[in-house]
C-alpha cells in the first residue's frame, strides 16, 4: 500500500506541507524541494497505479505491437517509438490539466454555489462507483474500433496512438482523470497542472515504454488489479465528501487539528484497509465478504475525509490570557467580527484600523491564511488593535454588493485600512506570517 499512499499525497500534500512549514506561502513551498518532489512523485505513482488497473494493464503488450516497437529493427528505434507513444500520452494529459488550471477562476466562481458542490460530489461518487465496478465508462464500439486503428509503424503513428490510448482505456482512466481535472481546476495553478499532467503521463506510460523499448516481461494480471481500482474508489469518495462539505459545512465541525484526533483518523483508515476496503472484491464470496468490504470502505473514507479536514483547520487555540497578578495590562489579541457594517462603524467610532477578510469554505488559500497566518501568536498580538471582520462568501448571492463596494473579484482577499479609513494593503493570495507582520507594521 505504500505506492497507493503516495498517490493520496497528491491530494493531501498542501495540508501536510502547510502543517510542516507555516512561514512560506503555498506556491513557494510547491516550487521548493518538498512540494515539487512530493507533487511530482504523487502524480507519477498515480499514473502508474492507473496503468495497473484491469482496463489498461492487459492492453500493454497489444498496444506495443500496434505502434511497432516489437518489430523495430534496432534497440534505438524501439526506444524512439516507445518515447513517441509516451509523448503522445503526455501531450494529451498535460494539455487537459493546464486547460483546467486556466479555467480555474471560472471554477472557483462556480464553487460559490452550493448546488455546484453537490453536483461535483455526485459526479465524484459516480466515478468512485465506476472504480468499484458498478458500471463502466466506455465509448461506443464503432468509435473504439476507429481509435484502435490509429497508429501503426512510425513515430507519428506511435505519437497518435499515445494521444488516443487513454480514450480506449476510459473505464479506468476516465474516473481518475475526471477527479484530477476537478482538483487542478480548484487550485487554479497552471504550473501545478502542467507538473501533474506530465508526471501522471510518465507514470501511465512507463510500463508501455519498458515493454516496447526493452521487451520487459510484466507480471501476470490478477486480483491485485481490482485492489488498485478499489483504492482509487476510496480516494474519489473522500474527494466527494470534501466537495459536499462546502454545501453542508456542519459535516466538518467534528474535525479538530490536534494530534490525537488526526491519529484516530489515520487509525480508522488503517483499520478500514485491514478489514477489506482494498484487497476484497464484491464478488469474492458471500454476504460476509460484502459486509467486510462495505465496512472497510466506510471506515477508510470517513477516516480519510476527517483527516483531510483536520489538516486544513487551524490548530486549536489555548485560553485567552488573563491579567497578571502584578496588575500589568493584558495584551489585546486579534478577534473576529462577522458583521461588516457594525465592524466598519466601530472602527470609525474608536479610530482604529480595520481588517476585512473575505473567505469561503471552498477557498484553499483562505484556509491557509486562517491556519498559518491569522493563528500565528505574533500576528494575533500585533493585529490586536485592529477591528477585524471575517466575511464568509460561501453564499455569494447575499454578498455581491459588499464585494463590489470593496472591489473584490476573487478569493482570498484581505483588506487593511488605517484609522482614517484609507486602504493601505490588499492581499489576494496566501501571505505567510512574517510578510503579514511587515505589511501591518506602523498601521494605526
Amino acid at each position: 500500500m505504500l505506492p497507493a499512499l503516495a498517490f493520496a499525497a497528491v491530494l493531501l500534500l498542501p495540508g501536510i506541507a502547510a502543517a510542516a512549514d507555516g512561514d512560506k506561502d503555498l506556491f513557494t513551498r510547491w516550487r521548493e524541494d518538498y512540494g515539487l518532489i512530493g507533487g511530482a512523485a504523487g502524480a507519477f505513482v498515480g499514473g502508474l497505479l492507473t496503468c495497473l488497473t484491469p482496463c489498461v494493464y492487459p492492453m500493454i503488450a497489444i498496444t506495443v505491437s500496434v505502434f511497432g516497437a516489437k518489430q523495430a529493427k534496432s534497440r534505438q528505434q524501439a526506444v524512439m517509438l516507445s518515447l513517441s507513444f509516451v509523448l503522445g500520452i503526455a501531450v494529451l494529459f498535460t494539455t487537459l490539466l493546464v486547460g483546467a488550471a486556466l479555467t480555474g477562476s471560472l471554477f472557483g466562481a462556480a464553487l460559490q454555489k452550493w448546488w455546484v458542490n453537490v453536483f461535483i460530489a455526485l459526479v465524484m461518487a459516480a466515478m468512485a462507483a465506476a472504480m468499484f465496478g458498478a458500471f463502466e465508462l466506455t465509448l461506443p464500439d464503432s468509435v473504439m474500433q476507429r481509435l484502435s486503428a490509429v497508429g501503426g509503424v512510425g513515430y507519428g503513428g506511435a505519437f497518435a496512438l499515445g494521444l488516443v490510448s487513454s480514450l480506449i482505456a476510459a473505464p479506468c482512466t476516465g474516473p481518475v482523470l475526471t477527479s484530477v481535472i476537478i482538483w487542478i481546476g480548484k487550485t487554479q495553478s497552471v504550473g501545478l497542472g502542467a507538473l501533474v499532467g506530465l508526471m501522471y503521463s510518465l507514470g501511465l506510460g512507463l510500463p508501455f515504454f519498458l515493454v516496447g523499448a526493452f521487451a520487459v516481461a510484466l507480471p501476470k494480471g490478477g486480483g491485485w488489479m481490482v485492489g488498485v481500482k478499489s483504492f482509487f474508489g476510496i480516494v474519489m469518495l473522500v474527494v466527494a465528501l470534501n466537495f459536499l462539505r462546502y454545501a453542508i459545512p456542519s459535516m466538518a465541525e467534528v474535525a479538530r487539528h490536534d494530534t490525537k484526533f488526526m491519529a484516530a483518523c489515520a487509525l480508522a483508515v488503517v483499520i478500514g484497509i485491514g478489514i477489506g476496503a482494498v484487497h476484497l472484491d464484491w464478488s469474492d464470496g458471500g454476504i460476509g465478504v460484502k459486509i467486510r468490504k462495505a465496512l472497510g470502505v466506510v471506515a477508510a473514507v470517513a477516516g480519510g475525509f476527517l483527516l483531510w479536514v483536520a489538516f486544513e483547520k487551524p490548530p486549536e487555540m489555548g485560553e485567552v490570557p488573563v491579567a497578571a497578578n502584578d496588575g500589568s495590562p493584558v495584551k489585546k489579541l486579534l478577534t473576529w467580527e462577522h458583521n461588516e457594517e457594525a465592524a466598519k462603524a466601530l472602527a470609525a467610532k474608536e479610530k482604529r484600523p480595520l481588517m476585512i477578510d473575505f473567505t469561503a469554505e471552498w477557498c484553499g488559500a483562505c484556509k491557509e491564511l486562517a491556519k498559518h497566518t491569522f493563528a500565528d501568536p505574533r500576528v494575533m498580538e500585533k493585529a490586536g488593535h485592529f477591528v477585524a471582520v471575517k466575511i464568509d462568501a460561501t453564499e455569494d448571492e447575499q454578498l455581491e454588493a459588499v464585494k463590489k463596494t470593496y472591489g473584490v473579484v476573487g478569493l482570498p482577499t484581505v483588506l487593511i485600512f488605517d484609522s482614517n479609513g484609507k486602504e493601505r494593503q490588499r492581499f489576494t493570495e496566501f501571505v505567510p506570517p512574517d510578510r503579514f507582520l511587515s505589511a501591518i507594521e506602523g498601521i494605526n
